[in-house]
């Protein structure tokens, strides 16, 4: 068994003991939608290196740490956001990502509605902004290819999956609705062509209209999760824009 054992040690071009000196991190991409615009969650480092950058909230994996119980943390710690559904997305590990040593980072993603959270910047983030996908500064690290991969994920997953409603405000306008397809996909769309397309959307329509608007108030709808659910299994309905 031991010259099995050196025989395959021997056929790596590293020592065996060398594939266990790397790092593992978490980012995690917020997404939230704000005055027509889809936002970012993020945060200006206070420390080196890219230290005074904005960047994800991400941080290091303990050894001792499973990787869902450390996106909750590093989360927590950085933005004060807690108990947030978040999903794994994609690894990136570049060789030279971090200039510190070699550092694999899982993404993970979660949607949110920006009004129903108070978020504060803590441990070592110095500040923290929800911040226009089509504003993005220079970001630390590969940050900015991280965000635009994931963003890329979201936009597919807007076209097939009813992921906007866990953006939009619980009750919002159906201008509200069109304008955040319109800033995913950068064009305009005539009005009437978006109402027909979002005809067959389970949407209620609610006794109620916008306050504290300066144009004339429009009506408010809610998404009807439980009719899209039924509907969707009993293969009556597919989500499509």
């Amino acid at each position: 068994m031991r010259a099995q054992a050196d025989t395959k040690m021997g056929m790596y071009k590293i020592e065996f003991h060398d594939f266990f000196t790397a790092a593992f991190s978490v980012d995690c991409i917020i997404f939230g939608y704000e005055a027509g615009q889809i936002k970012a969650l993020l945060i200006k480092r206070a420390m080196e290196p890219y230290d005074n950058y904005w960047a994800i909230p991400g941080d290091l994996v303990y050894p001792d740490e499973d990787l869902p119980v450390a996106a909750e943390r590093i989360l927590k710690e950085l933005t004060g956001l807690d108990h947030i559904q978040m999903h794994q997305s994609q690894s990136f590990g570049h060789p030279k990502r971090h200039p510190q040593g070699r550092v694999i980072t899982i993404a993970h993603f979660a949607l949110v509605r920006i009004e129903d959270f108070q978020v504060r910047a803590s441990s070592w983030a110095d500040d923290i902004s929800w911040v226009p996908l089509n504003e993005m500064p220079t970001l630390a690290f590969d940050h900015n290819h991280i965000l635009e991969s994931t963003y890329e994920m979201l936009k597919q997953k807007l076209q097939n999956e009813p992921v906007c409603f866990d953006l939009l405000p619980e009750r919002f306008t159906l201008n509200e609705f069109q304008q955040l397809y319109e800033f995913a996909f950068e064009q305009e769309m005539d009005k009437a062509n978006f109402r027909k397309k979002i005809k067959y959307i389970p949407l209620i329509a609610l006794n109620e209209k916008q306050k504290n608007v300066k144009h004339r108030p429009a009506k408010l709808f809610t998404f009807d999760q439980e009719t899209y659910q039924q509907r969707l299994l009993a293969n009556e309905y597919s989500f499509k824009m």
